[in-house]
């Protein structure tokens, strides 16, 4: 509701005005009358209205003095004048006081509706425009900070911006294009993490750096961009402070890299650059500082390309000697940690040697290797990288123990079962088992002894005199020829008495005395 105070120097106009007219239809309210100025601005003093009407002609501070007097005080005020002069003058020295609205006595009910409903209509369409102006102007005071950081951030990292972008919104923005040296600082969370710790470690480096040109997130990093106005050993013990406090609260690294000084225009180099040095975190490690001396590239321009043997190393997993094998994998990962190619290349090699490993798997579990690898190559450090194929390759190697001891198990068992069966056979030796089985005789050999932790020949000898042991207690006339021969040895009875004696101490009659 729009306040009116109505002013005149006669009581009945004031009181028939106050009376006749519906304030409230109008959207406004009567807050007060005065008989003279002086009344009348002290009234305004205390409870300033919207809108005033009041005579021209009245004793002292005529109304037009009093309406120059209160718009200076008060412009945003506004008036309707009431005389019964109809003269141009006194028309054309209110208009001087914006007042559009010039009534003269005995004015009409109507016509003071009319001016009160056009006043509160322009007052009201005034406030609207003002408030949605003041919004405007809010919203712009909100949004500029962000707009700054947007601009900034496509500044540094975008190439369609150029010179006259930058200068345009160097005005806007309150920039210095030419003198400003600059570096830029690029922070890292390692591991994984939530929008909430990129926003920490933001609130953290400009509470270190004060007043930075730009702190913005660019991706799953944290850009800032400051004068270049510290030391490098001040820089580093900054950069040490947003670590160290970042740790404290989350515990959780980070990894930086920061830039070398440079112009502000040169950002975008700036920037390119702390992007390679963040890179070389695969190389240096995480929770690191980076800059560009830490960056080592070959004296020549030319990467020297690894000499990858990895036949032997294969051979031993797929044995399942993970310890020859782990020696064999350690000394390739070494060459190529000392090698230092390009991060592309050297990540090739490494999924290189992973593919040659899981190919050793069944396939099911080869796609739950592969399925690890993605996050691997786009997170990891050389040396976590390197961790993954060591852990994979022992996860194999130990698998194909287990399996091969699985089939050396069944071979060894085969083995004692042909013993079992043709012990009588005096050519069943290790080299017909081994042609029969389709494998090198020095292989299964090595392999009975490894399971049995007995020679095979010993086993096949043994067996053979248990037999022999049996037959002489079950038909004590039997005679050492049929001994010797149904035990495997043929007619070879001296050699058949000599390994009798040897595993039971007595000679075959000798033993077959005790029987008796």
């Amino acid at each position: 509701m729009q306040k009116v105070l109505l002013v005149d120097d006669e009581f009945i106009i004031l009181d028939g005005i106050s009376s006749v007219i519906d304030w409230e239809s109008l959207g406004t309210v009567l807050t007060g009358t005065a008989q003279n100025s002086v009344e009348a601005l002290e009234m305004i003093e205390q409870n300033p209205p919207d809108i005033m009407i009041t005579d021209i002609r009245m004793p002292g501070m005529d109304g037009l003095e009093l309406v120059a007097k209160v718009s200076e005080l008060y412009p945003q005020i506004s008036f309707i004048v009431l005389t019964g002069f109809s003269e141009f003058n006194y028309a054309k020295t209110a208009m001087q006081y914006g007042v559009k609205h010039y009534l003269l006595k005995p004015c009409s009910e109507e016509s003071l509706n009319e001016a009160l409903a056009e006043l509160v209509q322009e007052r009201e369409e005034r406030e609207q425009q003002e408030n949605f102006i003041m919004s405007i102007k809010y919203g712009l005071e909100r949004v500029m900070p962000h707009a700054k950081e947007q601009f900034l951030k496509e500044f540094v990292t975008n190439k369609t911006y150029g010179v006259k972008e930058w200068q345009y919104f160097g005005d806007l923005f309150g920039f210095s294009f030419q003198s400003q040296t600059v570096r830029l600082l690029l922070v890292e969370i390692e591991g994984a993490h939530e929008y909430e710790h990129l926003f920490a470690v933001r609130n953290i480096a400009e509470d270190i750096f004060q007043n930075p040109i730009l702190s913005s997130t660019v991706g799953r990093r944290v850009l800032l961009l400051m004068e270049d106005g510290l030391t490098e050993p001040e820089l580093f013990t900054r950069i040490d402070t947003i670590r160290e406090t970042f740790m404290k609260y989350y515990h959780i690294d980070l990894t930086a890299s920061l830039s070398e000084a440079g112009e502000l225009s040169q950002a975008r180099r700036l920037y390119t650059q702390t992007v390679e040095c963040l890179n070389h975190r695969f190389y240096l490690g995480e929770g690191s500082l980076i800059t560009e001396k830490d960056i080592s590239a070959p004296d020549d321009g030319q990467e020297i390309e690894l000499q990858m043997d990895q036949e032997r190393m294969i051979l031993l997993i797929k044995a399942g000697h993970w310890e020859d094998a782990e020696e064999e994998l350690r000394a390739l990962l070494l060459s190529l940690s000392e090698l230092r190619c390009n991060i592309a290349k050297t990540k090739s090699y490494l999924i290189q040697i992973f593919m040659e490993i899981i190919r050793l798997c069944e396939q099911e579990r080869m796609q739950v290797y592969m399925d690890k690898l993605p996050g691997v190559i786009e997170t990891s450090t050389l040396q976590s990288f390197q961790q993954f194929v060591l852990d994979i390759a022992k996860e194999v190697t130990l698998e194909r123990y287990a399996r091969n001891r699985c089939k050396q198990s069944q071979m060894v068992i085969t083995m004692k079962q042909l013993v079992q069966t043709r012990y009588r056979d005096e050519t069943l030796t290790l080299q017909t088992i081994a042609n029969e089985m389709y494998m090198n005789p020095d292989y299964v050999g090595k392999m009975f002894k490894k399971e049995t932790g007995d020679r095979f020949t010993n086993y096949m000898m043994t067996y053979r005199i248990q037999k022999a042991l049996e037959r002489i207690e079950q038909e004590e006339s039997c005679t050492i020829t049929n001994l010797a021969e149904e035990s495997g040895f043929g007619d070879n009875v001296s050699y058949f008495s000599k390994m009798f004696k040897k595993h039971t101490g007595f000679s075959p009659s000798e033993y077959k005395r005790t029987v008796v």
